[in-house]
């Protein structure tokens, strides 16, 4: 059976956050970032990545996982992905 899957998408600012934590809540979920530069350490402020505090302990794949020098595409984004949905990833998780 396939797992579900809710994309939440919009502009800067709308509360995409606080609502993808709370749907992560409800259906005891994980949030996989689709942020073109959150997924980069070391770019914490131009980014406005999450904090710990505000993940609320609810699991994040795909950010602070490259350095800000390694490439990230479209193809590298699919893999990557793909891995954290099937929960193989779960040592890639946010890291500070």
């Amino acid at each position: 059976m396939k797992q579900p899957l809710i994309v939440l998408t919009g502009p800067t600012a709308v509360g995409k956050t606080a609502l993808s934590i709370e749907l992560a809540k409800a259906l005891n979920g994980e949030i996989i970032s689709a942020d073109s530069m959150q997924v980069y350490r070391h770019m914490d402020i131009g980014s406005a990545k999450i904090t710990k505090k505000e993940m609320d302990g609810v699991p994040h794949h795909l950010i602070d996982v490259l350095e800000p020098w390694e490439e990230f595409n479209v193809t590298r984004f699919q893999s990557m992905a793909k891995e954290a949905m099937k929960g193989s990833t779960a040592a890639d998780t946010f890291r500070s």
